[in-house]
């Protein structure tokens, strides 16, 4: 196998880097591309991971070389807890799963599920105007509610309110598959740790919500061209009720999961973002009266609103809601002039790519403006992925921007969100970029 070996950590440090991985997980990543540069080799436990952030090497991995990767560490290890649903499934289950989804995600559908997002970002403004002068509310769950409520309105034609235990059973998967990350899967299922009894009852949970689900959409499932009824007539397919079942049940929870939690991400980070930035809130308000009035948003006024736009991109630039692309490499490989050898762990970090200082003037500042279409142009394409990349490029995100646009306008134009006195927002990075301790605001008035 041709190519250099890439710089890193000793092997000595195996065991310490396990620990680091546990335990601050992006200081690991920061720490390792501002040490090494963009191709780092990095040891931990019994692994070595392979770290790449540059343009070129993530095109190579998520694009041009995709053939030669399948889902790598931490993804592999949460198919324990998630199953083989679009996010962690492979090959031709993989592609079978886009072609049944993708139709649902077409620009016309989008279009006309604008009015059912913007009717949910109302809700939640009447809701908040209710708070104004009292007490903070957590932003956190209100956007994990909203956004649960817009994916039920336009993925699964469904009404998801009455599960209201949904959040508490995401957590808990999201929990058993960061322990299934930073544990290599060591520790088998059955063993009665709190977190592990917690994910079987999560998992449970979920199981009969998913039941309930299809149950009531089984016999008119049939030329609807909603998520879930496309899933019920893919799964119907099988042979085996237990395979449909269990299809299903991987298919679902996925996509509830990914279909909120990241686009929930983004709203609470584009939130804690305006606070600290009022230069930002008052061009945000300006621009969502000009371009919307008093009335409600359409699909048409995404193009009225390019400030706010740049506004989200700029929120995921600094904090994407998944933080890292884990890849396993099929066949030895050449990536960046350094030798990946067969079977290895291949990491791209959105989190370390949109932060470098070669691709981003001063990265760690807040700045909207840097999407500005004149500011973009030579801008390399691989620079920023907040939607990964290549074929596995995230089949909701057109979907997801239309939500946070509307959403972060809506609010704007109603509302002034200020961050509880002494409150510093903190990621987590479990499977989406997460606060940590959530985001506790006080309402006032525009």
């Amino acid at each position: 196998m041709t190519g250099a070996r890439a710089p890193g950590p000793s092997r000595w440090s195996a065991l310490r880097q396990l620990v680091v991985m546990s335990r601050d997980r992006l200081g690991m990543m920061t720490a390792a591309a501002a040490g090494y540069g963009d191709a780092v080799r990095i040891p931990v436990g019994h692994k070595t991971l392979y770290f790449f952030n540059h343009p070129d090497t993530v095109r190579h991995v998520l694009a041009d070389n995709a053939g030669n990767y399948r889902k790598g560490i931490g993804l592999t290890h949460a198919r324990r807890a998630l199953g083989d649903g679009l996010l962690t499934s492979e090959g031709e289950l993989w592609h079978k799963q886009r072609r049944v989804v993708q139709p649902s995600f077409q620009a016309k559908r989008l279009a006309r599920q604008a009015g059912a997002v913007a009717e949910e970002a109302d809700r939640l403004v009447r809701r908040l105007r209710k708070q104004i002068g009292g007490d903070a509310v957590n932003m956190v769950p209100a956007m994990t509610d909203l956004t649960l409520g817009i994916l039920g309105r336009t993925l699964l034609d469904a009404d998801l309110t009455p599960f209201d235990g949904l959040g508490a059973a995401f957590d808990a998967v999201q929990n058993q598959a960061m322990f299934e990350l930073t544990s290599l899967s060591a520790v088998p299922m059955w063993v009665p740790l709190a977190h592990q009894r917690r994910f079987r009852r999560a998992r449970s949970e979920l199981q009969a919500v998913v039941d309930h689900l299809v149950a009531g959409r089984r016999d008119d499932a049939a030329g609807r061209d909603d998520v879930l009824s496309r899933l019920i007539v893919s799964a119907g397919q099988e042979s085996d009720p237990r395979v449909v079942r269990t299809r299903l049940r991987d298919e679902l929870v996925t996509l509830l999961l990914a279909g909120h939690e990241t686009t929930a991400s983004t709203l609470g980070w584009t939130l804690a973002m305006i606070d600290q930035h009022p230069e930002v809130r008052e061009r945000l308000r300006e621009e969502a009266v000009a371009a919307l009035g008093s009335r409600l948003p359409v699909h048409a006024d995404l193009r009225r609103l390019p400030y706010t736009t740049m506004v989200v991109e700029e929120a995921m630039r600094l904090y994407p809601p998944v933080w890292l692309l884990p890849r396993q490499a099929l066949a030895a490989d050449e990536i960046g002039g350094y030798r990946v050898p067969r079977g290895a762990d291949v990491l791209v970090c959105p989190y370390t790519l949109h932060r470098h200082p070669a691709l981003w003037d001063d990265p760690q500042r807040f700045d909207p403006e840097r999407f500005d279409p004149a500011r973009t142009r030579g801008r390399p394409r691989y620079a920023y992925i907040p939607f990964g990349a290549g074929p596995r490029v995230c089949v909701g995100s057109n979907l997801a921007m239309m939500e946070a646009v509307f959403v972060i306008a809506m609010l704007s134009r109603e509302l002034r969100l200020v961050t509880a006195a002494g409150h510093h927002p903190e990621p987590e990075p479990m499977l989406s970029l997460r606060m940590r301790g959530g985001l506790p605001m006080t309402v006032h008035a525009a």
